[in-house]
């Protein structure tokens, strides 16, 4: 029965995504009942409890069985541009045995072990399957019985979130005792147009989305971190690459080079984090850069990023609203730690976000600090959600599974470790001609990088 499925949709709290997962909502809840059934129940991630690690989805476990635990069968999760076929999906859930313990998804897997999976796997990563979450993926009630009946008695480490998909599959198989992932054929990642999805009971409708025309390249700020020591190497890529596309675009160093040129921020380079230098871009831009420009992007010197994308992915989002936008990475969620976009893919400010964190007073602990965990911590604190994008990224294109970027046009990539930087950014990130004119999802020749 419909009524036995929970709906969970990953939602966010920025204005954008609440509205896209609030139209998702009403689309589940219109189907069932033009079907005339009993309504399902959907819930909105980002309005459950307040939790900081709601997203982290594990937290919500307990809850889940408690509430839904005698009267459900499934819980149902999907992205807010999931597409929903409610009759197909009801079909699909229909073929499993809903009184044991299932985990189903379509399945993503490594070629080769990777970093942002800390190398699990490594003999052969192609064995472990864990699901993309934009196809949806559901879990039966005794399966979220027994993972909140395990996090009762052992709760969750406090430690890093990085890849959710992965670690929750982790979690799953808990080393080969639990459920693996069960691919479902009719969870389909497939635009929602495509030709082929007449067996799909879900697709995705989003691969970079426009709202209205792109900002301004006037609006978009860019600001480059280097060090000496890699000004030889590193900043003649940027230069190759990106740096045309954008018209605001300063780097700053430890060492002005007259050549590049660079700012000396009066900020000694660190080995390890970078909060001194970051905290000095952040006062510059509010007070050395127009006011009129709305957004900051602040990229590593090693980080391939396309701003003309970035530029269409803003028209999404409203400068008046303080916005921090990137790759979200996880501290200690399970015991109350914060949210933070991870630096590498590169972090998207808006200015009034940039002045209500300077107002704060939250600085750096010391100047080689984590930027990017002490801005998580400093935003989290004055009650400013990050947003996530999964089109910005923390690792090279061979970090990820192919099914996984294969639904995606990305904004970035970061590193230059074991690949040719600039071909990278020619086939993943350079805007073609097509793209610009009409703004459509365009072939790609991604050869094998």
């Amino acid at each position: 029965e419909l009524k036995e499925i929970v709906f969970i949709i990953q939602s966010q709290s920025n204005s954008f995504h609440s509205k896209r997962a609030e139209d998702l909502k009403r689309d589940i809840l219109k189907q069932a009942a033009d079907l005339g059934k009993e309504l399902p129940t959907v819930l909105l991630i980002h309005q459950m409890d307040g939790h900081e690690g709601a997203w982290t989805i594990l937290p919500l476990m307990r809850d889940f069985s408690v509430t839904y635990g005698r009267n459900s069968s499934w819980i149902f999760f999907c992205e807010e541009d999931t597409r929903i076929q409610v009759v197909k999906l009801l079909e699909t859930l229909g073929r499993f045995d809903g009184s044991k313990e299932w985990f189903l998804g379509k399945a993503l897997y490594d070629e080769e072990s990777t970093i942002i999976h800390h190398y699990a796997f490594a003999e052969n990563p192609t064995i472990f399957k864990f699901p993309d979450f934009a196809a949806g993926w559901a879990l039966s009630i005794p399966l979220v019985n027994k993972l909140a009946k395990k996090l009762k008695s052992e709760p969750l480490k406090s430690d890093f979130t990085i890849d959710l998909k992965h670690e929750i599959a982790l979690y799953i198989w808990q080393k080969g005792e639990g459920p693996h992932l069960t691919p479902v054929p009719e969870f389909c990642t497939d635009d929602v147009n495509s030709y082929n999805v007449d067996h799909c009971a879900t697709t995705f409708s989003n691969f970079l989305p426009l709202c209205g025309e792109p900002v301004k390249k006037e609006d978009v700020f860019v600001a480059v971190k280097t060090c000496r020591k890699f000004h030889g190497d590193r900043i003649p890529v940027v230069k190759q690459t990106w740096e045309r596309e954008a018209a605001l675009i300063e780097y700053y160093s430890d060492y002005a080079d007259i050549s590049i040129p660079t700012i000396d921020l009066g900020v000694p380079n660190t080995d390890r984090g970078h909060c001194g230098k970051t905290f000095a871009i952040l006062e510059r831009f509010l007070n050395h850069s127009s006011p009129r420009t709305p957004w900051l992007v602040i990229v590593d010197d090693d980080t391939l990023i396309s701003i003309f994308r970035l530029r269409r992915l803003l028209s999404c989002y409203d400068p008046n609203e303080p916005v921090f936008l990137g790759e979200r990475y996880g501290y200690g969620l399970g015991t109350g730690g914060y949210s933070y976009i991870t630096g590498g893919g590169g972090m998207v400010f808006s200015r009034i976000a940039v002045q209500k964190l300077l107002a704060s007073k939250c600085r750096c602990y010391s100047m080689d600090a984590p930027d990017d965990m002490v801005l998580g911590m400093c935003f989290s604190g004055l009650g400013i959600p990050i947003t996530h994008s999964p089109l910005f990224h923390q690792a090279r294109p061979m970090d990820y599974p192919k099914g996984y970027l294969s639904h995606q046009i990305p904004v970035s990539f970061h590193k230059h470790w074991n690949i040719d930087p600039v071909k990278v950014y020619f086939t993943w990130l350079a805007p073609n001609t097509e793209e610009s004119l009409n703004g459509k999802k365009v072939g790609y020749h991604r050869e094998d990088l």
